[in-house]
């Protein structure tokens, strides 16, 4: 599947939106390596879950949700710098500028910024995707998505970030999926 490809794409979108943000180089580098562990935890997700072809009920939702805190719990058994930031990144992914997330029901800038940064870069690549759920999103769509998430599910000031860059965030993808089909050549 495409998860591989995923993590590294939403990785280099995630220092292209901290680059705009203004961040110092070796925090773009560090989001950039910490941005692809941010779903560690869903190795400790059965993949009856994580591969069900349709929407999950309730129950299996809940175990869904665990990936946060299984993350977390992995990550943040280094005091590096690196895994600090991947774990917390891990725990927040999910949470929403609006409070509706999970785990905590976080609002605003109570949610780290790199969990803000690494949360736009995962659901719009995740969109453009397909999944074993749902077909890939045409580019366009999923950008009206972002946009129109802006106040609820995402911090407007990075939404405002990623629409600075979405060229570059296109350059990204092209390049991604170049690799993929690469690799699938090869495989």
């Amino acid at each position: 599947d495409d998860t591989g490809v995923h993590i590294w794409r939403m990785a280099a979108y995630s220092r292209a939106i901290a680059e705009n943000l203004g961040y110092s180089r070796d925090y773009c580098n560090l989001i950039e390596l910490a941005a692809p562990m941010h779903d560690t935890g869903k190795i400790g997700i059965p993949d009856v879950v994580l591969k069900k072809p349709g929407k999950l009920d309730d129950a299996q939702w809940e175990i869904m949700k665990k990936h946060t805190e299984i993350g977390h719990g992995i990550l943040s058994n280094s005091d590096t710098p690196l895994f600090e930031l991947a774990a917390q990144i891990a725990l927040r992914h999910h949470e929403k500028w609006d409070g509706s997330g999970y785990p905590d029901g976080l609002v605003g800038e109570d949610i780290p910024e790199a969990a803000r940064i690494v949360a736009i870069a995962d659901v719009f690549d995740a969109l453009t995707m397909k999944r074993p759920y749902k077909e890939a999103w045409p580019v366009e769509d999923a950008v009206a998505e972002v946009k129109k998430c802006t106040g609820s599910h995402f911090d407007p000031r990075m939404v405002q970030a990623f629409h600075n860059v979405l060229p570059a965030i296109m350059n990204i993808r092209q390049r991604w999926n170049a690799k993929k089909e690469e690799i699938q050549k090869v495989t």
